[in-house]
Formats: structure tokens, C-alpha cells, sequence
């Protein structure tokens, strides 16, 4: 690392990556892309992805355990806020195979290396900091709702909140502010890593660029964060472990999604100082 930049590139200079249009075509050939990613040596991929299942497993005991069981769908939806930048080593695997490089799963920790890196540890200590305000929004919605009382088990919160009218409400408005999450999320980081392991454009071209590709590509982006929540959540119901490998395929498509949509650095418009 030559030197310590976050808003800029290493050079000083501006960059604005050209971004294109893409349709719901391009969505399932990422989607092809990052399994066929996944599937030609899945085992160097269980070193990394069977932290996130186990995570999961552990953050649902931790939060039953401390009498704060309603934070356990916050706990589990979060997941998906982090995910751009827990998926960071998955990136730079499918670059490699891209590349004809080894994809020994010790490659994966080659991020530590690259010279954006404290452009993408801005990016992610964001989505930490947006996580954890998520947990906090949720919190104080169901004490708004239900008081300071906490539920004492897990059937006893699900019984208050299928059968009556605050429940319905927490529903509402908790999916409702999960959302707007979700779509900040989603328009700020959707190709900001992969384009900052690619290119070192600064943490501020980065987000500008994923804002630009959703502005864009409106329906196919709403289409693709639609399929990550859903395979998300597919991935959470047996206590996690679907996530094992729905993790990997959506970090890896992640990155064929970038392909897709930022055009190649010769594209890219001149620099401009910042």
C-alpha cells in the first residue's frame, strides 16, 4: 500500500467508471456464473462460508439466552446488510478464476494486500455502522409498540405478534424500515467492492458508481436485491446452514453483476483532480 487514500484514487485524481444498462437476462447469467464459480472447487469455499451459518447459529442463541429474543429477525435479516462486505474474499476468487490466476481459498485473504483496502475498510465499517443503527431502529420500534417488557421465549413473541394489533403494526413497520435499509444498501455498495477490488477508484467513486448503476438499471437492481432477500431467507430456514452455499453463489454472482454493469477501465472517463 503506497499510501493511505480513501477519497480518491491513489493518484489524487477523480475517476468515474462508465456503468451500462443490463436486463433480468444478465441478473440469471450472474447467477449462472457465480454457481458455476462456487461449484468447480466448493471445498475451498467451506473454510470461509461455514462461519456465516455458524454466526448465525450463535447470534440466535445469544440473543435468546439475553432475554432479547426480539431482536432475533432483526439479527437474521441483518445479515443481508453486511453481506457486500463479508462476501469481500469471494470477489476477489472469481477475479482470479477470471484471470486464470490460482484460486486456492488462501487468496481470499489476498484483499488484506490490495492497495484500496482502506477505501473498502471505509465501505465496511459503513455497512457495520448501518447494521448496527438497523438493531437499534428495530429495538426502539417494538419498545414504541410493546414498552419496556420483553418477551420470554420465542413462541410467546410470535403469539403477540401474529394474533394482535401491535404485532401487526411492529410487522409493518419493521419490514417497512428494514426496507428503506435495504435499499440504501443495496444503491450504495451494489458493485462498490467488487469495483474497488478491480480498480482502486477511492471509497467516494465507488458508491457514486453502484448510485449511478441502480439509477440506471432501476428494475433489474430492484429485481436482483428482490433475489438476494429471498435466497437469503431461504438460505436462513434450516437454523442457517443453506447459507453455506447461498453465500458464495451471491458473492460470486456479485461479481459477474459488476462485469456486467461497470464498463472496463479503458471506458472509464479521464480523471479529474479531486
Amino acid at each position: 500500500m503506497s499510501s493511505f487514500h480513501v477519497m480518491a484514487d491513489a493518484r489524487g485524481g477523480y475517476v468515474k467508471p462508465a456503468v451500462r444498462r443490463i436486463t433480468a437476462a444478465d441478473l440469471t447469467d450472474a447467477l449462472r456464473l457465480g454457481f458455476e464459480d462456487f461449484w468447480a472447487k466448493p471445498s475451498h469455499y467451506v473454510f470461509l462460508c461455514l462461519i456465516y451459518p455458524i454466526v448465525g447459529v450463535i447470534l440466535t442463541y445469544w440473543s435468546s439466552g439475553s432475554n432479547a429474543v426480539q431482536l432475533i429477525y432483526p439479527l437474521m435479516t441483518g445479515f443481508a446488510l453486511v453481506g457486500p462486505f463479508a462476501a469481500i474474499g469471494l470477489y476477489e476468487i472469481s477475479r482470479r478464476r477470471e484471470l486464470g490466476m490460482d484460486t486456492s481459498w488462501r487468496h481470499a485473504l489476498d484483499v488484506r494486500h490490495s492497495p484500496a483496502l482502506p477505501s473498502i475498510a471505509v465501505l465496511g465499517a459503513m455497512l457495520v455502522a448501518l447494521f448496527l443503527l438497523w438493531l437499534f431502529v428495530a429495538e426502539s420500534i417494538y419498545v414504541s409498540l410493546f414498552g419496556d417488557g420483553l418477551p420470554q421465549s420465542i413462541g410467546g413473541l410470535l403469539q403477540e405478534v401474529l394474533t394482535t394489533e401491535r404485532g401487526w403494526m411492529l410487522m409493518l413497520l419493521g419490514n417497512a424500515a428494514g426496507f428503506v435499509f435495504a435499499v440504501v444498501v443495496l444503491a450504495t455498495t451494489v458493485v462498490a467492492f467488487p469495483l474497488l477490488l478491480d480498480r482502486d477508484v477511492g471509497a467516494v467513486a465507488a458508491i457514486e458508481t453502484s448510485v449511478r448503476a441502480v439509477m440506471a438499471n432501476p428494475v433489474p437492481m430492484a429485481l436482483w436485491g428482490l433475489t438476494v432477500a429471498a435466497l437469503l431467507a431461504i438460505g436462513s430456514i434450516p437454523v442457517f446452514a443453506g447459507l453455506a452455499i447461498v453465500l458464495p453463489v451471491l458473492g460470486h454472482a456479485t461479481w459477474h453483476l459488476y462485469r456486467k454493469v461497470v464498463e472496463p477501465e479503458h471506458a472509464s472517463r479521464p480523471r479529474r483532480p479531486m
